[in-house]
């Protein structure tokens, strides 16, 4: 259970320093990690690592396999689209609407929700 707890932590920090009103705004945020240094940005993604140390604890669990791919799906997500928009400056009209659009308060600890449960099922 305190892994769960530890890791539920290393979550909500990902939250606070990605947290924006817009996609695009937390986009943003993250491109300036992203251009500091490629590594400083993955660097801020703690959870990953802890999803690659739960792999490798847990003997290669299904549950643990499936946060890792998550949380490395998630992140080469930013990372496509922080290329799209900042480095090649192409991005769609659709996709501007969907990144300019408000989100709600809550969205952003989804993840908190979401990827606990596997931390704890990988542990069983």
């Amino acid at each position: 259970m305190i892994l769960v707890l530890f890791y539920i932590l290393l979550e909500i920090y990902e939250v606070q320093w990605q947290s924006a009103p817009t996609l695009m705004d937390m986009l943003l945020r993250m491109y300036k990690y992203y251009n500091k240094s490629i590594f400083l940005f993955l660097i801020m993604h703690p959870t990953l690592y802890f999803a690659i140390w739960l792999m490798m604890f847990s003997d290669y669990n299904l549950y643990a396999l499936m946060l890792f791919l998550l949380k490395a799906a998630d992140i080469f997500t930013k990372l496509y689209f922080i290329k799209q928009i900042f480095i090649d400056k192409q991005i769609s009209d659709e996709l501007k609407i969907v990144l300019l659009t408000p989100l709600d308060k809550y969205m952003p600890y989804m993840g908190v929700l979401v990827y606990p449960p596997l931390v704890y099922m990988a542990l069983s």
